[in-house]
């Protein structure tokens, strides 16, 4: 169960998977939530690339990835992978566009998509890391 915020850690655990999943297929938004309704928090990785046809094997990348990176921080079945038409997703991705310079973006106790949630973050678009 998680019983405090969500926290750095988890966050650039989060943005470490994020950015390689994003490898595999472009990533629309990603994004943590803690629903209302839930006793934990999940990250959620979205494409416009995903839907029910090839989400099985998005989750076995996701494993794959989960075992090359070995993130402490990060543990894989709490992780959610949806389509980009989903609601959530459609949420996440204008949050993104409405704070496009935000390095990320923290919000809670409202209705996202169509979830009340108590806990949530934003990643900022996902743009190739500097070298």
């Amino acid at each position: 169960m998680d019983r405090g915020p969500l926290v750095r850690e988890e966050i650039d655990a989060g943005e470490i998977l994020a950015r390689e999943f994003d490898k595999y297929v472009p990533l629309k938004a990603a994004f943590w939530l803690k629903a209302s309704d839930e006793d934990q928090r999940y990250l959620y990785l979205t494409s416009d690339r995903l839907d029910d046809s090839n989400r099985f094997g998005a989750y076995g990348e996701l494993i794959r990835l989960a075992n090359v990176l070995k993130l402490p921080d990060l543990d894989p079945f709490r992780v959610k992978i949806i389509a980009g038409k989903h609601p959530l997703a459609v949420a996440a991705a204008d949050l993104v566009r409405e704070y496009p310079n935000a390095t990320g973006r923290r919000f809670g106790g409202q209705t996202f998509g169509d979830l009340h949630i108590d806990d949530g973050y934003v990643y900022p678009q996902l743009l190739p890391v500097a070298a």
